[in-house]
């Protein structure tokens, strides 16, 4: 069982009269979510609710290990049934935003990012559509576990040198949103989580004007609530052009049963001999 402290601040911030941005804190499910909502009117916000709750809606049906949940079709061999099972919650509100979009010409082409990141008894999962960033803060380094779905982020991929004559126009020009397409393929990643660790998820309304670096100096020398607030500041400071969602979580034990077990029957062995 992975203990969690967490905590999470959804900014407007300096120019945008509205927030599209959404986010969930679940600590009984080690669940989180952050979602940013693109379209005309209060389409975004529209979007990134329906993501958030049908991510949330969808999870929550298997807390309850006593009754059979049906699971949903076309899982991936390579990964745990807790990763399909994330994978499942994104397709469907990808569904569910993509049908209103079609069906109400207020919500016509709305999106939405989603970075979602679950705590399983030994792994973390991170999932994500979009370009809003996971960041996995492990022994004084900082790693970006989501895979930014940009026309920047994939041309610098394959030929960075022309991606720097790109970067001004291409920076926010998504590849892959929610509910744009009928269908969406979220990257994934299971890693193994450690005592210590700190995640941050953000909308790009942060990761625009604070860094990496900047981030990792700032978790390191706070702990969750002052380093979410440290960090929305931050990037209200420095223009606060966009709507601004910062969650920090930090690993404060990991209790692994068989660990533990291990541990008793070495030191029954040790007074027994």
């Amino acid at each position: 069982m992975v203990v969690v402290e967490s905590t999470g601040i959804s900014d407007v911030g300096r120019k945008r009269k509205k927030n599209e941005d959404s986010f969930y804190i679940d600590n009984s499910m080690n669940l989180f979510v952050v979602a940013d909502g693109m379209g005309g009117h209060n389409a975004g916000e529209v979007a990134s609710t329906i993501v958030v709750e049908t991510v949330r809606d969808y999870m929550n049906r298997f807390t309850d290990n006593n009754i059979e949940i049906e699971e949903l079709e076309d899982s991936d061999t390579s990964l745990s049934k807790e990763a399909n099972r994330l994978i499942s919650s994104i397709h469907l509100a990808n569904k569910g935003v993509y049908s209103l979009s079609k069906s109400n010409e207020s919500y016509e082409n709305m999106g939405s990012t989603v970075s979602a990141v679950l705590f399983t008894k030994e792994n973390l999962i991170a999932a994500n559509v979009g370009d809003s960033p996971i960041y996995l803060i492990h022994n004084d380094s900082v790693e970006l576990l989501s895979v930014p779905h940009t026309v920047l982020a994939e041309q610098m991929a394959v030929n960075p040198q022309r991606a720097k004559m790109l970067e001004h126009h291409f920076k926010h020009m998504l590849t892959q949103a929610v509910g744009i397409e009928e269908t969406v393929k979220p990257d994934i990643c299971e890693t193994p989580i450690y005592k210590g660790d700190v995640l941050v998820l953000s909308s790009d309304g942060l990761s625009d004007y604070v860094s990496p670096e900047e981030i990792l100096d700032t978790v390191r020398r706070e702990h969750p609530q002052k380093a979410c607030r440290a960090l929305v500041d931050l990037a209200n400071e420095r223009g606060g052009n966009d709507n601004i969602t910062v969650i920090v979580l930090k690993v404060k034990d990991k209790k692994n049963r068989n660990g533990l077990l291990k541990g008793l029957i070495t030191k029954l062995i040790n007074i027994l001999k």
